[in-house]
């Protein structure tokens, strides 16, 4: 089990003067596991290990090096973590928490951040999802404050159109959710990124639920038949499972 991660607002509170007071090479070796992000994102289906360590290093830089990049990059590698290391609901909750904590104090260090506010946002999403969506409630007004705030910032950023249409094809309509909207904001991310296939998936599972299902079909194969998706790495582990799953789902509808 990881350290908890309510640690971190201590740390962050002293870790101005600890930045100050290590030597300038710890702080760099540290700050470099930022650079690895990408490419663990990218690849981690090659060996899904490597979100362990890197969340493990990112846990410890946070308390070595307040910088923002440093906060993100442990939200999202707590939200990776959660997705695909996680092995029951208490860790996959851990993770959310400790990634949206990651994400609230870097948000505080850079307003102006796209990618801060989204994980911070994306890892709130998920925990009140894996927590039950009706007695999270009291969270998806900030979620969607994010959402604005990040489509305000940059309206061409992808990723928040998945994240806006899974928010509104989770709730349920009584209580603010809406499939037409979620469809809208899928369909804008594809236009966004045609690669992008957790979209894909995302407008599969509206069309599937509108009883559109021959249009849904299309979307799933068009996942399994991307050559070259946005993030391999997710595509292999899951939206691939996930599309076939769907798929052998609706058979002989």
């Amino acid at each position: 089990m990881h350290r908890e991660c309510r640690r971190l607002s201590a740390c962050a509170v002293a870790v101005g003067v600890l930045a100050i007071v290590l030597p300038a090479a710890t702080a760099r070796a540290q700050s470099s596991l930022v650079g690895d992000l990408p490419a663990v994102a990218a690849t981690y289906h090659e060996d899904p290990v490597r979100l362990d360590r890197l969340r493990r290093g990112l846990e410890e830089a946070v308390e070595a090096d307040g910088r923002v990049e440093n906060f993100t990059a442990l939200a999202q590698a707590c939200f990776m973590w959660a997705e695909i290391r996680a092995r029951s609901r208490d860790e996959k909750l851990e993770a959310y928490h400790c990634g949206r904590q990651a994400g609230e104090r870097a948000v505080e260090l850079a307003p102006q951040s796209v990618t801060a506010r989204f994980w911070y946002a994306t890892n709130t999403a998920r925990w009140g999802q894996v927590n039950g969506v009706v007695r999270s409630l009291f969270l998806l007004p900030a979620v969607r404050e994010e959402i604005d705030t990040i489509l305000r910032l940059d309206p061409r950023f992808a990723p928040v159109y998945a994240l806006a249409g899974n928010v509104d094809f989770e709730v349920p309509s009584v209580l603010g959710g809406s499939l037409e909207r979620a469809e809208a904001m899928f369909r804008k991310g594809i236009e966004i990124d045609p690669r992008f296939t957790v979209v894909r998936v995302g407008l599969a599972k509206v069309l599937i639920k509108l009883g559109r299902t021959d249009d849904a079909r299309r979307e799933l194969h068009a996942v399994l038949d991307e050559k070259q998706p946005t993030i391999p790495s997710d595509w292999a582990m899951k939206d691939t499972r996930v599309a076939r799953n769907l798929l052998a789902s609706m058979a002989g509808r």
